[in-house]
């Protein structure tokens, strides 16, 4: 193997392996690129669907509770006021001692 020929060879591996650690580093950017937006997804997705969809309903569950408990409060204040005409209807009409 002479001097050019040798030169020539050292050449094309050096452009072959070149090639190939442009190729590694494009591959490397690029996938980053995707995990990146990736892990963007994961965490802006749910964030996104929260605020978009979940929030305005538990929203309207939450007022719907907080008037379930109004209307309970309301309905047991009532049961006493009706437990109290009910006691003073019967000591009315109910024989003393």
């Amino acid at each position: 193997m002479d001097a050019d020929q040798m030169l020539r060879e050292t050449h094309r591996l050096a452009q072959e392996n070149n090639k190939m650690l442009r190729a590694m580093r494009r591959n490397a950017f690029l996938g980053g690129i995707v995990r990146l937006v990736v892990w963007a997804a994961l965490i802006i997705l749910p964030i996104w669907f929260y605020m978009t969809y979940l929030a305005p309903v538990m929203e309207s569950m939450m007022e719907t509770y907080q008037q379930i408990q109004g209307t309970s409060a309301q309905a047991q204040a009532q049961f006493g006021q009706f437990s109290e005409m009910w006691e003073q209807f019967q000591n009315r009409f109910s024989p003393q001692e």
